[in-house]
């Protein structure tokens, strides 16, 4: 019998001249990073897209509608030594300080069907008629049907309503302490409770509650003539002026009034900001972000003092720079009820460099989000913010040991970004990485075992990509027909060697052997004539893998 063999190719496993590595350094990694895109027009920058299982991570600045006085910079700014007068004039550019008084009706409570008033020390009540009546310290639960006992009266009674509280020596309690009068009126069938105060009194309530009274006298100042401004410029009509909460500004009432707070309004009592002869709607918020931004690009309507302004002491709020937040293609799409995993996204911004709107790429095609609901819906703290994406991907099959294979993928609008890896323990730094000006990125490997590889930014990682790595196994032409040999690289001795005939489509195992100390085996059987491979399956954080084959003819 003579034979003759020749050896098929694998696509991508030519065999290189090889060492004999040692098992500790079978993790040696060689990293190369390539540039790759084209370089942008002048027009327009074309971005890589997201790629597959793409991560998407928002990072962001500020917290707040962003309109107005950042307080956060207000403080910044008396910090280094500005008056309130000038901050002021920054935030509401084109203003002027001038003067006002009044009283502010409050909107303490509504839609409940009992109330329970009352007071340390005695009060007085005036009825609807306008009836005045003495009653005796103590608290008093009122329904709708306006029922108390008041002095000189032998039992409960009821009487005209609205009820107008007046305070004795001590303030009113209604579940916690007011300055002012207290009315009660029935609206709808239910109770309602409005504070009658005036507006020193009231901004008492408000500028500890609006801003920390622990901050310095400048910027509570400014909180100050801010918040009288605002609630001059914004009074309702009907029944209330105010409400008490975040709809107008948080009123907190007498016990969470501080002298460092009091003394701010007291200091600029009466002062309001004014913009052509009437008062200014004085908006305000907690941090910028660095800038603050302009009413028409919020809110649709241009506003001469409610423009766009630096604000470059911002940096002290913890607020100042947010996230960043990841949130995978399948997160995004339930949370905006999108009907599908988000494949890609891109935001369009106004001039104030905030969010109008997101459109997210899906299966079903673009959907835009509004930048305000988008806020809301993933518990954002502005709309100034920007949506990164961080994806990996990996060859679709194993590739074959001692070899080097590229990961390609996507860092768009992150840095800093770097490659991790694992094999079997935790995860390790492999390098920092820097995208191309499209975003793209592209890594050559050289895993000496089947490795993870992730990219990570922060506290952020992306999807895992998985590298599998086959053992290089090759066969040699036989030098009799009575044995194949052959070779398997790393050397793991022990391992079994399958050689197997194909027969058919099929292949089967026709010897087994097991690899020696040089990484060498030997397979002894008759051969024939037909095609054969060599299969092993060594573990050791390899996947299986096989020879080129091997063509034996017989003559």
């Amino acid at each position: 019998m003579t034979l003759f063999a020749s050896l098929g190719r694998v696509p991508g496993a030519a065999c290189r001249g090889f060492g004999v590595p040692s098992m500790r350094r079978l993790l040696a990694l060689v990293l190369v990073l390539a540039a790759t895109g084209a370089a942008p027009s002048a027009q327009a920058r074309v971005l890589a897209p997201a790629g597959p299982n793409p991560t998407f991570v928002i990072t962001g600045h500020g917290w707040g509608h962003g309109v107005g006085m950042s307080q956060y910079g207000a403080y910044g700014y008396a910090q280094h030594g500005f008056t309130y007068p000038k901050i002021l004039v920054h935030y509401f550019p084109g203003t002027d300080l001038g003067t006002a008084a009044g009283k502010v009706r409050v909107l303490l409570s509504s839609g409940t069907r009992k109330l329970t008033l009352g007071s340390t020390d005695a009060f007085t009540v005036r009825d609807g008629s306008g009836a005045v009546h003495d009653v005796s310290a103590g608290t008093y639960t009122l329904t709708a049907a306006m029922k108390m006992k008041v002095d000189g009266a032998q039992k409960v009674q009821a009487l005209a309503g609205p009820l107008l509280f007046q305070p004795g020596t001590s303030a009113l309690t209604l579940g916690r302490r007011y300055r002012g009068a207290i009315q009660l009126d029935v609206d709808g069938g239910k109770l309602r409770a409005i504070n009658l105060v005036g507006l020193e009194q009231y901004l008492y309530g408000v500028v500890p509650s609006e801003m920390p009274y622990t901050w310095a006298p400048e910027a509570l100042k400014a909180q100050a003539v801010a918040a009288r401004s605002y609630a001059l410029a914004t009074k309702r009509a009907g029944a209330f002026d105010v409400y008490k909460d975040t709809r107008s500004q948080v009123y907190l009432g007498l016990d969470h009034e501080k002298p460092s707070s009091n003394a701010a309004v007291d200091a600029t009592a009466g002062k309001v900001l004014l913009y052509d002869g009437a008062v200014a709607k004085t908006f305000f918020f907690s941090t910028s972000g660095g800038r603050t931004a302009s009413a028409e690009d919020v809110w649709g309507t241009a506003v001469p003092y409610l423009v766009s302004v630096p604000d470059p002491y911002d940096t002290i709020s913890p607020y100042h720079t947010w996230g960043p937040f990841p949130f995978t293609g399948a997160k995004l799409g339930r949370t905006l009820h999108l009907g599908g995993a988000v494949t890609d996204v891109r935001t369009t911004l106004n001039s104030s460099g905030r969010v109008t709107t997101l459109t997210a790429l899906t299966a079903n095609g673009e959907r835009p989000v509004e930048g305000a609901k988008l806020k809301t819906a993933l518990g954002l703290r502005s709309t100034w913010f920007s949506v990164g994406v961080l994806s990996l991907t990996a060859p679709t099959g194993p590739i074959v040991y001692g070899s080097t294979t590229r990961l390609t993928g996507v860092a768009r609008g992150i840095r800093p970004v770097e490659l991790q890896q694992r094999t079997d323990g935790d995860w390790a730094l492999v390098a920092g990485l820097k995208a191309a000006k499209d975003g793209s990125i592209a890594v050559a490997v050289k895993p000496a075992v089947t490795t993870q590889y992730r990219l990570v930014t922060g506290t952020v990682a992306a999807a895992a990509a998985r590298v599998a790595v086959a053992p290089l196994v090759r066969l040699t032409p036989p030098r009799t027909p009575r044995e194949l040999l052959g070779f398997i690289r790393p050397i793991i001795p022990g391992a079994t060697v399958a050689i197997q005939r194909q027969q058919g489509t099929a292949w089967v195992t026709v010897m087994s052997t097991t690899v020696d100390d040089a990484g060498r085996f030997d397979a002894q059987f008759q051969l024939t004539a037909g095609t054969y491979r060599a299969r092993v399956a060594p573990g050791h954080g390899l996947v299986p893998g096989v020879s080129p084959v091997l063509l034996v003819s017989v003559s």
